[in-house]
C-alpha cells in the first residue's frame, strides 16, 4: 500500500470515530432529554398580608340634597359649581311675586273675619240685655251666641291661611342647611321648578370633602373575615402610582343581590386633606385581614403543579421503576350524586384540582337538597370547592390549611424523582403562602418544568389556575 493509500485510510479512521463519538453524544443528549427539568424554589422567610379585594365609589360622609318645597321660576342663583356656602347661607331666590299676593288675599280675608267676629260681638251683648227684659226668646239668644263662637273659628281660619301664605312666600328663599361645598347645581335662572310629589333637587352640598368614605361591595364569601377597624389600602385611576389609606369603620347588614351575587356594604374611613379625592372616584379596596412577620412562605406556583401521567411515568422510569398505579377513572359527569361527593372528598385530600364543571354540579345537589353538606364543613364544606390547584379553603387566620407540594429528590442513579409532601399552610397574600409545618428552608419545592421532551409535551400541563385565591360556593 503507497503513501496515499495510508493516508486515506487514516482520515477514514478518524472520521469513523468522530461519527461514533457525535453518535454517542446525541444518543446521551436524547437520554437526557427524557428526564424531565423541573423549575424549583425554596421556602424563604418574608412576610405575608392577606387581604380582601373589593370595589367601591368615594363619597362625601355627609352628602345633603337642597330641594324646593314651593313651585316657581328661579329668580337668582347665589351659589354655583364648587361654590363654598355656610349654614342658612342664601343659595337661591325664587319669584316671589304670586306667593306675595297669596299673603295680601289671606290678609284682606282675616281682616273680613274680625270685622264679622266684631259683628258678632256686638249683636251677643244687645241680645243679652234683650233677654235680660224678656223682649226676646231665648232661642234668639242662643242664635247669636252660636254666631259669636262661628266668628271667633272663622279669624282663627283666616290667621292660619294668612301664616301658610307667609311660610310660602318665605320658602321663597333657599337657604343652605350645612356648611360645605356645591358639588353639583340643577337648576339655571328662569328655570321652572315644580313641586309635586316629591321636591325639586336644585343643589347637592357635601359637607365636608376633607373626610370622605368609600362603599365597598365585599362577597359574602369573604365578608367573614372583615371587622371594624381593620387597615385598607385603595387605588384611584386618577392617581395610578398612589397608594392611599383608610379603615373599616361599618359593615352594613343589608345585602345587595346582582345576578345571584349577594354583596355588603363596607364603609371605609378616608381622610382627604389635600382634596385629590372627588367624590365618585371607582377605588379598587384592599383590605387587610391578616398580616405575618418574618414567617416561612413559598410561592403559590407550587400548589399549582401537579405531576402528569407522562411525567410520573418518565421519572419512574428513571428510578427504574413502572408506575402500576391504577389511574383514578376520570369524571364523566354521571355518577350518582354520592359518588360525586366521594370524589370530590377523596381529590380533596389528595391536593388535586376538582374540575369546574363537577363543582357546579355538586353546587347544585347541596341547594336542592338532594346532597346535605358534612357537618362541621361550614359552607362549601363538602363539596370540592377549595384552592385552585390546592384542593383546600384559604386558611382564615389562626385556621392552619392541610395542602400538597411535591419536592425535587434524587434515587439510587442520581436523577431527578418527585415525593409528595403534606404541608399546613396559614395565611397567603396571592403570590405566597405562610408554611406554618412540613418544609425547611433547604428543601426544592417544583413550581413548574423547564422544559419538556416530546413525550410530556403531548401530556396535559401544569394547571394555570390562580394560586391563593379561595373558591367557594
Amino acid at each position: 500500500m503507497n503513501n496515499k493509500g495510508m493516508v486515506r485510510l487514516k482520515w477514514l479512521l478518524l472520521l469513523g470515530v468522530a461519527a461514533l463519538a457525535a453518535g454517542g453524544w446525541w444518543f446521551f443528549q436524547r437520554s437526557n432529554d427524557d428526564v424531565p427539568q423541573f423549575q424549583t424554589a425554596k421556602p424563604a422567610a418574608g412576610d405575608v398580608t392577606q387581604a380582601v379585594t373589593a370595589t367601591g365609589t368615594l363619597n362625601p360622609v355627609l352628602n345633603v340634597q337642597v330641594g324646593s318645597q314651593i313651585s316657581g321660576i328661579i329668580l337668582k342663583l347665589f351659589a354655583d359649581f364648587n361654590s363654598p356656602v355656610k349654614a342658612n347661607q342664601i343659595v337661591a331666590q325664587l319669584d316671589p311675586a304670586t306667593y306675595q299676593a297669596n299673603v295680601h288675599s289671606a290678609e284682606g280675608d282675616l281682616a273680613n273675619a274680625k270685622a264679622g267676629l266684631e259683628f258678632a260681638q256686638v249683636d251677643a251683648r244687645r241680645a243679652a240685655e234683650l233677654l235680660k227684659n224678656n223682649l226676646i226668646s231665648q232661642s234668639e239668644h242662643d242664635k247669636t251666641q252660636a254666631t259669636l263662637h262661628q266668628s271667633e273659628a272663622q279669624v282663627q281660619i283666616k290667621e292660619a291661611a294668612l301664616e301658610r301664605a307667609r311660610v310660602d312666600l318665605a320658602r321663597c328663599t333657599i337657604y343652605a342647611p350645612v356648611d360645605g361645598i356645591v358639588i353639583d347645581r340643577k337648576v339655571d335662572v328662569g328655570q321652572t321648578v315644580a313641586a309635586s310629589m316629591n321636591a325639586p333637587v336644585l343643589f347637592l352640598i357635601a359637607n365636608d370633602l376633607t373626610k370622605m368614605q368609600i362603599d365597598a361591595s365585599v362577597s359574602e364569601a369573604d365578608i367573614g373575615t372583615i371587622t371594624d377597624n381593620q387597615p385598607v389600602n385603595f387605588t384611584v385611576d386618577a392617581f395610578p402610582g398612589r397608594t392611599f389609606i383608610g379603615k373599616v369603620i361599618q359593615i352594613r347588614n343589608s345585602p345587595t343581590t346582582v345576578q345571584n351575587v349577594v354583596t355588603y356594604d363596607t364603609v371605609i374611613e378616608v381622610n382627604n386633606p389635600d382634596l385629590k379625592l372627588k367624590p365618585g372616584m371607582t377605588a379598587n379596596v384592599s383590605i387587610v385581614t391578616a398580616e405575618r412577620k418574618g414567617v416561612l412562605k413559598i410561592p403559590n406556583s407550587a400548589f399549582r403543579f401537579k405531576p402528569t401521567d407522562a411525567i410520573t411515568n418518565l421519572v419512574l422510569a428513571a428510578v427504574g421503576e413502572t408506575n402500576k398505579t391504577a389511574a383514578t377513572p376520570a369524571f364523566t359527569g354521571n355518577e350518582s350524586p354520592q359518588e360525586l361527593q366521594k370524589r370530590v372528598s377523596e381529590m380533596r385530600e389528595r391536593g388535586e384540582e376538582v374540575p369546574q364543571a363537577i363543582r357546579d354540579k355538586v353546587r347544585e345537589y347541596y341547594k336542592s337538597g338532594v346532597l346535605q353538606r358534612p357537618a362541621g364543613s361550614g359552607h362549601g364544606g363538602g363539596e370540592g370547592g377549595g384552592h385552585f390547584g390546592g384542593g383546600s379553603r384559604s386558611a382564615s387566620p389562626g385556621q392552619p390549611t392541610s395542602r400538597t407540594v411535591y419536592l425535587l429528590a434524587k434515587n439510587s442513579s442520581g436523577e431527578p424523582a418527585l415525593r409528595a409532601v403534606r404541608i399546613k399552610t396559614g395565611i397567603s397574600d396571592g403570590v405566597a403562602t405562610e408554611v406554618i409545618e412540613g418544609l425547611k428552608e433547604t428543601d426544592e419545592i417544583v413550581t413548574g418544568l423547564k422544559s419538556s421532551s416530546s413525550q410530556i409535551s403531548s401530556a396535559p400541563q401544569v394547571n394555570s389556575f390562580i394560586g391563593g385565591m379561595s373558591r367557594r360556593y
